[in-house]
């Protein structure tokens, strides 16, 4: 990979166009012709390296990601293995498998779930926490709908991750306490490491693994949430929300420097921790056509009951008092019955319609009426 970064990273506008995915492949037949080194490796793990740098700068030109760059240590290590045969993988006990790698051998592996028939290929990767992981890559069957008909209305926030329309209250697991000290107690020790020091790969390793156990946890999480809504609901209404931009730094230029930078980057690891992007993005994968996006706009601030949009009804983050009717609930849950409402057709935003369509119920025009 990095090999492809450099080559490509001469080419310059009026040059000839840099060489694609094929002429590498041929370079590559030619180099591993010459240099042993190069020879050692396996030829599969390196042309699917070519073709992932290919579909990189493809995005890259597409203007949907980044140019690729160089790798870095402990970041996006790994490698695919592809025209995998059914002799590769078999299972030796409830526990454990093995699987053959190119130029390895037969590598032992935990059998955590069955491995899909007809797997073409799979992945090896290695996180920042030293663990190494195999993958085979394979489409699982979308969760089918219950048929009830009914719909649910899912709110997500900070202080809970996903509030549902039943009133269910479902917070994304965290690290505990006595966890979250000795990550501020490594993050001490860190600071205080010197650079390039063994003590400072001990400590980044350490505070890898919390890291690593905090990201399991929500990831767990949001695999059985998604399931769970998909098989009890038919329709799963989310809002539309860019968690993207949403967590973007406040931190601005030089010549243009952001406000209360440090409590937005407080409220950004709120929204990352909560999982947001990662439930939906599995809703959608796990019940496909299923899952409704609604704009959020005044979705927090109407009453579920009556629908009168009150500012002041929202008494605290967690309680939702409505003036008019007096109806009384916690303020997620009132705003996930307003999204499911919305997605079921049976209210409409402010002043009515859609935001993006305009309201409807606007007050008579004279011009229209002097006509």
């Amino acid at each position: 990979m990095d090999l492809a970064v450099e080559q490509h990273s001469f080419w310059k506008p009026g040059r000839k166009s840099a060489p694609g995915f094929a002429e590498q492949c041929r370079q590559l037949t030619e180099a591993r012709a010459e240099f042993d080194w190069l020879r050692a490796g396996s030829i599969i793990v390196q042309q699917q390296a070519l073709k992932d740098f290919a579909q990189a700068m493809a995005n890259f030109f597409a203007r949907t990601h980044k140019r690729p760059a160089w790798r870095k240590r402990g970041q996006g290590e790994g490698f695919r293995i592809v025209a995998v045969k059914a002799g590769d993988v078999r299972r030796l006990s409830r526990n454990v498998g093995e699987v053959r790698i190119p130029k390895v051998g037969w590598v032992r592996f935990r059998w955590s779930r069955a491995v899909p028939e007809g797997a073409k290929s799979f992945r090896v990767t290695r996180d920042r926490a030293g663990r190494w992981f195999v993958a085979f890559a394979a489409i699982p069957e979308p969760i089918p709908a219950p048929g009830t008909g009914e719909v649910a209305g899912v709110d997500r926030g900070v202080a809970v991750s996903a509030a549902v329309s039943t009133g269910e209250l479902l917070p994304a697991p965290t690290l505990r306490d006595s966890e979250k000290a000795r990550l501020l107690r490594l993050l001490r020790k860190l600071a205080r490491a010197g650079r390039g020091s063994n003590r400072r790969g001990r400590v980044n390793a350490a505070i890898a693994k919390l890291k690593a156990r905090e990201s399991d946890r929500r990831k767990d999480w949001a695999e059985k949430t998604s399931t769970g809504l998909a098989r009890r609901f038919d329709v799963i209404a989310v809002e539309d929300l860019k968690v993207r931009n949403m967590t973007r730094s406040a931190r601005g230029t030089i010549e243009a420097p952001g406000r209360n930078v440090r409590a937005k980057a407080g409220l950004n690891r709120g929204i990352l921790a909560a999982g947001w992007g990662l439930l939906v993005t599995r809703l959608e994968q796990k019940a496909p056509g299923r899952v409704v996006k609604v704009s959020p706009a005044y979705t927090s601030l109407r009453c579920s009951v009556c629908g009168i949009v009150d500012r002041e009804a929202r008494e605290s983050q967690a309680v939702f008092r409505c003036r008019s009717c007096g109806y009384a609930a916690n303020a997620d849950v009132n705003a996930a019955r307003n999204i499911r409402d919305i997605a079921a057709g049976h209210a409409v935003k402010a002043r009515g319609g859609d935001r993006d369509a305009g309201p409807v119920n606007r007050e008579p025009q004279l011009v229209l009426l002097s006509v």
